[in-house]
């Protein structure tokens, strides 16, 4: 997530700086056929150009408003996963039925486990959701993969917490639970299933009433629910006939650009046609980098800057459960770096 009041220049440039020298060229080279080479054959009324770049706004303008309600809709997830987790862990140690054939240490003990074991949950769930998908960026190895992955890398050194979540199981977990996590292929389901296994266990004796096992069952189905609706978004793209086609409409009309302004400032004068070069960049660039804004936004999930901040969120639910069990060493909340926050 970019923390920044306002985008700077250097994340503007990570993102479309290539595009920039894309378009600068090709600009400049139909301001030169033009002038030195007198290939007035090749340009074109501007008319057909503004109508092209019109269907073009409409469409991009349409892809960035479902790229923005799959990211919002991602955060409201993890939203509602905090406000979850501390329901969930403030029942579990609110509720007693004080049964004196239970030793109070061995119950504490119980308790901290399903504590615990939900921390876990949140950073293998974390850990699933950053797995990447074939038409995320940082997959498409073909064309940009390898852009996206240095971006990937350079986020990573930034967070020494970012790439941490064994180390994370293994400190919440059992060893028998963390020998676990590689003979299923959904961890994070299993954690929450052996919760309600141990909620129903304290029922059985007597440690809480039905009562009590039915709230925590159903904040344990709400964090199913939430798994569910985050990996829906996660697996399920935004539909690739919508992105393409305004992929291949935003080329179309960034060839078509500079054929029908280089003629339009032609009617200045001979400096008119070197003058329609910045202004061919501008506006080719802007339609760049909504296009750009729009892709990268749609993955909530990419491990990229424009990412939800799963691990933050983690550290700051981590944080609040250790407090409610009484630990004095906490860790430190993650904070921003370079105007990113993962």
């Amino acid at each position: 997530m970019i923390t920044t009041k306002y985008v700077n220049y250097k994340q503007v440039l990570n993102l479309a700086g290539v595009h920039l020298i894309f378009i600068s060229i090709w600009c400049t080279l139909i301001a030169v056929f033009f002038y030195f080479f007198n290939w007035h054959w090749m340009t074109i009324p501007w008319v057909p150009v503004a109508l092209i770049g019109t269907a073009e706004a409409f469409l991009v303008g349409f892809k960035n408003n479902q790229a923005y309600d799959r990211l919002w809709e991602a955060r409201k997830i993890w939203g509602g996963i905090v406000n979850s987790s501390r329901s969930f862990a403030s029942m579990v140690y609110a509720f007693d039925t004080k049964n004196e054939e239970i030793g109070v240490f061995d119950l504490e003990d119980r308790k901290r486990r399903i504590v615990y074991r939900h921390i876990a949950w949140l950073y293998t769930f974390r850990e699933q959701l950053l797995v990447p998908t074939e038409w995320e960026h940082i997959s498409t190895e073909k064309k940009f993969g390898n852009i996206n992955l240095r971006r990937n890398r350079l986020i990573k050194a930034g967070f020494p917490d970012y790439g941490r979540a064994p180390i994370f199981l293994h400190k919440y977990l059992s060893e028998e639970e963390y020998e676990l996590k590689n003979d299923y292929k959904n961890f994070a389901t299993y954690l929450v299933s052996q919760q309600a296994k141990d909620i129903n266990e304290l029922k059985n004796m007597n440690a809480i009433t039905a009562f009590n096992q039915t709230q925590l069952q159903n904040s344990l189905n709400e964090f199913y629910n939430f798994q569910g609706q985050a990996e829906r978004i996660k697996k399920f793209p935004s539909p690739r006939q919508f992105a393409s086609t305004a992929f291949v409409f935003n080329i179309l009309f960034i060839m078509l650009l500079p054929l029908g302004l280089v003629n339009e400032f032609a009617k200045l004068g001979d400096w008119g046609i070197w003058t329609s070069i910045p202004f061919c960049i501008i506006i080719g660039w802007i339609y760049i980098i909504m296009e750009l804004v729009g892709d990268y936004s749609e993955n909530p999930f990419a491990g990229l800057m424009f990412d939800v901040p799963m691990l933050s969120i983690c550290r700051t639910i981590e944080i609040d459960l250790l407090q409610m069990s009484g630990e004095t060493d906490l860790p430190d909340p993650i904070s921003s770096k370079n105007g990113v926050l993962v």
